[in-house]
C-alpha cells in the first residue's frame, strides 16, 4: 500500500467586512480560532469544566469589540488579549470564592497528555497546584511564557505590563513552584 497524503486546506485570509456583515465575520473567526482560543483557556485557567463557558465568554467580548479590530491579520493577537482579560478575571472571583472557602479542588486531568509518564503526570498537577496559589498576575506571566511559549515581549503585551514587570512576575512564579516543588538549584 502507498503512503497517504494528508492535505491541508489553505484558508481563504480574513478581511474586514462593513457593519451589515459583521455576523458573517465573527461566524469566520469563530470556526476558526474556537479551538485555539479554547486551547489557552484550559493551559491559562487550568479547569476543563470552565473552558466552554469561558470560550463563550471571550467570544461575546470579540463581538462587542469587533468595531475596534483594525486589521484582520490581528485577529488572533486580538482574541488572545481578550481571552487573557477574561481569563484573569475568572481567575480573580476563583481566589476570591477560594478565600471565602466556596471554591473546590480541582483534578487537572485534562491539561495532562494520556500518553505522558506517571511523573509528568505528577508534576503538572503539582505545578498547578502551586499557580493556584500564586497572584493571578503572576500565574498569568508564567503560564503565558512558559506553558504557552510566549516572548516576553507578547507576555507583556497580553498582561499589559511592562516587559520588565512580566520577567519579575515570571521570576517570581517560578521561584515558587521551585520552592514548593524542593529544587534547590
Amino acid at each position: 500500500m502507498g503512503k497517504v497524503a494528508f492535505v491541508q486546506r489553505r484558508q481563504a485570509p480574513l478581511r474586514l467586512v462593513p457593519n451589515g456583515e459583521r455576523s458573517s465575520f465573527l461566524d469566520d473567526v469563530y470556526r476558526r480560532y474556537c479551538r485555539y482560543v479554547a486551547a489557552v483557556v484550559l493551559r491559562l485557567a487550568g479547569r476543563q469544566a470552565e473552558v466552554d463557558d469561558l470560550v463563550q465568554e471571550v467570544f461575546v467580548e470579540a463581538a462587542r469589540g469587533i468595531r475596534h479590530l483594525r486589521e484582520a491579520d490581528a485577529v488572533k493577537g486580538w482574541l488572545a488579549t481578550i481571552t487573557v482579560r477574561v481569563v484573569r478575571q475568572r481567575l480573580q472571583l476563583r481566589r476570591l470564592r477560594r478565600f471565602l472557602g466556596l471554591d473546590a479542588q480541582t483534578d487537572y486531568a485534562a491539561l495532562i497528555d494520556p500518553a505522558a509518564s506517571a511523573l509528568d503526570k505528577l508534576l503538572v498537577r503539582a505545578v498547578y497546584r502551586v499557580l493556584d496559589e500564586l497572584p493571578v498576575a503572576d500565574r498569568l506571566a508564567f503560564t503565558l511564557h512558559h506553558i504557552e511559549g510566549e516572548k516576553l515581549e507578547v507576555v507583556a503585551r497580553l498582561c499589559r505590563c511592562s516587559p520588565a514587570t512580566a520577567k519579575r512576575r515570571i521570576a517570581r512564579a517560578q521561584h515558587a513552584i521551585e520552592e514548593r516543588m524542593g529544587d534547590d538549584r
